[in-house]
């Protein structure tokens, strides 16, 4: 054979040689793959089954909700919230309006919480302050109103959901401390081992009732909610809320804030000299008096000068 004939023959032994181990190969493959996923399948199978996640090597928040880091989210109706409102309302008559928001309060179950009034020739007032049930607060707010002419109004509101859940949790845990305090107490074999748990169960009790009283006051507070309703006569001066001011600055704020600062000086001076006067009026007389009798008595006598002896005359010169 020609030596063209030799390389054309070692070319396709090549050939095949290639195609053959590429064959091969991914026949492997396909074998190795279909093993794998022979396996996986009873795995999945045996995960899905029922006490799967109790055994070891299985994952620990498979069974967790999907959400279990996020935080709790409350419905409206589930909330403790706080309501407390304030409103003025100009009446034509204090007393009968009066009546008639007592009347309202009592009528969805609340109370009067306190009745301020006064009046005289120029005017009339009462403050009235009512407790009524949480869920009514904005009705009885706008009944009120409708009362007369509203001058002001002023609604409040705070969620103490959170310090409610915590203060339950407390009040949980200082049981728990209690009643093992009881226990201790009642295997107690000596008298200082008596004497300590007597002591250290008496403070857990008071702080329990603490913590109770805290949580009577609270669900009173979210369960009654404050209304403050001042009625007020046609002459009676409406209150006014306090504004912040700008701090004014500048010559006439100062020669003006000079002014006020001396009016008040010497309103406290006037002051202080009109209650000492009457002392000195008092004491004055007295000590004058005195000086009086001093310089009177002291005075000295008058003596009569005596004239001096006439010289004698000189002697003649010789």
């Amino acid at each position: 054979m020609s030596q063209r004939k030799w390389w054309r023959v070692g070319l396709a032994a090549c050939a095949v040689a290639l195609v053959t181990s590429g064959c091969g190969a991914g026949g492997s493959d396909d074998s190795g793959s279909a093993s794998s996923a022979g396996e996986a399948a009873p795995a999945r199978d045996q995960a899905a089954a029922p006490g799967a996640a109790e055994k070891p090597g299985a994952d620990a928040n498979q069974g967790a909700p999907p959400n279990a880091g996020a935080p709790v989210k409350f419905r409206l109706e589930d909330r403790a919230i706080i309501y407390t409102g304030s409103l003025s309302v100009r009446v034509e008559d204090v007393n009968a309006a009066a009546t008639e928001a007592t009347s309202i309060a009592t009528a969805v179950g609340g109370f009067v919480g306190g009745d301020k009034r006064s009046s005289n020739d120029r005017y009339a007032e009462a403050t009235i302050t009512l407790r009524v049930p949480a869920p009514r607060f904005t009705a009885v707010v706008d009944q009120l109103a409708k009362l007369g002419e509203q001058q002001q109004r002023d609604v409040n509101t705070e969620d103490v959901t959170e310090e409610a859940l915590d203060l339950d949790a407390r009040i949980t845990s200082q049981r728990a401390r209690v009643d093992s305090g009881r226990r201790l107490l009642a295997q107690a074999k000596t008298l200082s081992e008596l004497v300590t748990l007597e002591g250290e169960l008496a403070k857990r009790e008071a702080d329990l009732a603490s913590l109770e009283a805290k949580k009577r006051r609270m669900a009173d507070l979210t369960a009654l909610s404050t209304i403050t309703v001042t009625l007020l006569a046609p002459g009676a001066k409406a209150p006014v809320e306090e504004e912040e001011k700008e701090e004014e600055i500048g010559f006439l704020a100062g020669l003006k804030g000079g002014w006020t600062a001396l009016v008040a000086s010497l309103s406290v001076l006037l002051t202080v000299l009109g209650a000492l006067l009457p002392w000195f009026v008092a004491l004055a007389v007295p000590v004058f008096g005195a000086l009086w009798l001093a310089r009177r008595f002291r005075r000295p006598r008058t003596v009569t000068p005596v004239p001096p002896a006439p010289a004698p005359p000189a002697a003649p010169a010789p």
